[in-house]
Order: structure tokens, then sequence, then C-alpha cells
């Protein structure tokens, strides 16, 4: 579907809601929508049902929870906003108490 800027985060040691966070981004919200689709057929195929999805109607940003792996889908203001990466990169004290 030819998502944009996709990266993948490990999470182990810094929470337990999930392994992995994938972040991508599509050009527009149809885009994102189109991709977000396209990684839910991937999970049926792969005998992951059951994901919980969270944005489809508006498509600015589409969360889906696999349960070890969560991927947000983002338009590419919206994920400059939210700026994930960020917050959730090696070295952050995410989830960690600060002295």
């Amino acid at each position: 579907m030819k998502a944009e800027d996709t990266i993948s985060i490990d999470l182990r040691g810094k929470t337990t809601i999930a392994d992995t966070m994938v972040v991508t981004s599509g050009r527009s919200n149809r885009h994102v929508g189109a991709v977000a689709d396209r990684v839910l057929e991937d999970l049926r195929k792969a005998g992951v049902p059951d994901a919980r999805v969270e944005g489809m109607p508006h498509c600015d940003w589409v969360l889906i929870d696999a349960g070890d792996v969560i991927v947000h889908v983002f338009r590419p203001e919206v994920r400059e906003f939210y700026n994930l990466e960020k917050m959730w990169a090696p070295g952050s004290i995410r989830g960690k108490r600060a002295s």
C-alpha cells in the first residue's frame, strides 16, 4: 500500500501494553484508511482475527491493537503533532520513574 516512513519501536522493558509499536504514514485520509485496511487483512490472514481498531471513520490516525504489536497509521501532520517516535524512542524515560 506504499505506506511512508515506517518504523518499528521495541517496547520491551518500557511498557507492558505491547512488545512492538509500528508507526507509519499515509499521504491522505483515504490512503491512511487503505493502509489500515491492508494491515487488518494481513493480520487476519496471519491468524489474528480480533485486532482492535480505533480511528477508522476519520482516518487521521488509525490505531490497530494486535496484542503484542500496536500499529499506528497517521496522516503526516498528525504524526508530526503527536511525535510518538520521540516519546517511545530508545533512551526515553516513558514508563520509567525519573529520579
